[in-house]
């Protein structure tokens, strides 16, 4: 940068500076900034947030958390927050180094997933094996329970609070009972399916909590593991055509963030009609679509799956 030698522009050069510096209080009118790593958590976190804090979604609706890489960028944002809130159990596979230096440097990472009692995925095998990512065989689809994510909101609202006074809590609270009657209104779509049909066969083991909250089972999945970076073997693909057509299975759940090939094919070797269900599983659908916040999208999928097993 050249020097600027004219004493009488110092004045002008210092409040220039100033700005510069107070730029992004300036942009966010000195709220704090929270960055949530899914569009998921996004729309948890700016309920909670409300109008007192700005938040900022690092992945794109319809991304795929286990293949998201960040640019330099989306790292830097995140040192840049004053709270990040990560999902956590190795969700963000990609971003678990710059998630783990971030924490570690400014203190700043809120990881809900280890703190709303996970369970367990299935031992299954696999080329893709859990054991070997962050999270040790803990289950990372934790906001497929609403009342999981009640909890989350709470965790999000005394982050907050310990950063700044604000109406955190109060905003919590009311969004935990919106969710608690959510609860309730998948509790009544799910309902009317068969106990005989209340069988899930979906593309990777995303729907556990789901299952567990609304007594459903899940069969099989297609990709063995939490994440959609594994591969079906031959044996086993052939073993689950093999359990849908013995306990009469009547849809396979893909997911709106996944190719549906792999489903498509699985459908093709039962040797029978099943239908495809697509559901938003790991991104809220698009504006508009119905599945655009958390609570819509859940009820989207309860409603979706109620008519594919029904």
């Amino acid at each position: 940068m050249r020097r600027v030698r004219t004493t009488n522009l110092l004045p002008l050069v210092l409040a220039t500076l100033l700005a510069a510096c107070g730029g992004e209080e300036t942009a966010t009118g000195g709220r704090p900034v929270v960055v949530a790593t899914t569009s998921i958590l996004g729309d948890i976190a700016g309920v909670v947030a409300g109008g007192e804090a700005e938040v900022k979604v690092l992945m794109p609706r319809g991304t795929d958390p286990h293949e998201f890489s960040p640019s330099p960028r989306q790292v830097a944002l995140l040192g840049e927050a004053d709270l990040v809130v990560a999902n956590g159990l190795g969700l963000e596979e990609g971003l678990a180094d710059a998630l783990a230096s971030v924490g570690e440097e400014a203190g700043n990472v809120l990881e809900v997933a280890p703190q709303v009692d996970p369970l367990p995925l299935p031992e299954e095998g696999g080329e893709h094996e859990d054991e070997e990512h962050e999270g040790e065989g803990l289950d990372p689809h934790v906001w497929m329970d609403p009342v999981r994510m009640a909890d989350a909101a709470g965790l999000i609202a005394e982050r907050l609070a310990a950063a700044r006074p604000g109406g955190w809590a109060g905003r919590a609270d009311r969004y935990a009972e919106e969710l608690a009657a959510l609860d309730d209104e998948i509790r009544e779509v799910l309902a009317p399916i068969p106990p005989d049909r209340r069988v899930l066969v979906t593309n990777h083991d995303v729907l556990g909590y789901l299952a567990a909250r609304y007594d459903l089972e899940v069969l099989g999945v297609i990709i063995p593991g939490g994440s959609t970076l594994g591969e079906p073997s031959a044996g086993a693909f052939s073993e689950l055509a093999a359990l849908i057509r013995e306990r009469d299975v009547p849809a396979i759940f893909a997911e709106t963030t996944q190719p549906s090939a792999l489903a498509e094919t699985l459908a093709g070797e039962v040797g029978r009609a099943v239908e495809i269900v697509e559901l938003f599983t790991e991104s809220l659908g698009p504006e508009g679509s119905g599945a655009d916040t958390y609570a819509g999208m859940m009820r989207a999928n309860a409603r979706r799956i109620a008519r594919g097993l029904g």
